[in-house]
């Protein structure tokens, strides 16, 4: 994890192994309706069972309806930084991303162990 400040080291064991990673991807879609809605949860429904490395997919949907609000979140976890690597270019992967893009007016990530 490097020598910066705010990495939270107390999620190490003492050999400096890490636990796992989750993964968390919030969307805000360009034009909110069902159709939309459907497009989106639906491709990423077919994430799980079909990725070796993803262990768990959670998917959410925002009740708030704030301004602040992103639409839709995924939360997905790996066993290590390096199942999440290879995520990203995953051919299963590959196609639920060139789905939702066009569909989001913004997305934010953050990625941590734990």
């Amino acid at each position: 994890m490097g020598n910066r400040p705010y990495e939270n080291k107390q999620y190490r064991d003492e050999g400096g192994d890490t636990f796992m990673v989750k993964h968390i991807v919030m969307f805000k879609l360009l034009e909110k309706n069902d159709a939309n809605m459907e497009k989106i949860i639906n491709a990423l429904k077919t994430l799980e069972g079909n990725i070796d490395v993803l262990r768990s997919v959670e998917i959410g949907v925002d009740f708030t309806l704030s301004e602040r609000s992103y639409d839709i979140v995924l939360t997905t976890e790996f066993d290590d930084r390096e199942g999440l690597k290879a995520y990203s270019p995953h051919p299963k992967h590959l196609p639920v991303v060139e789905i939702i893009r066009p569909l989001c007016s913004a997305s934010v990530v953050v990625d941590y162990e734990f």
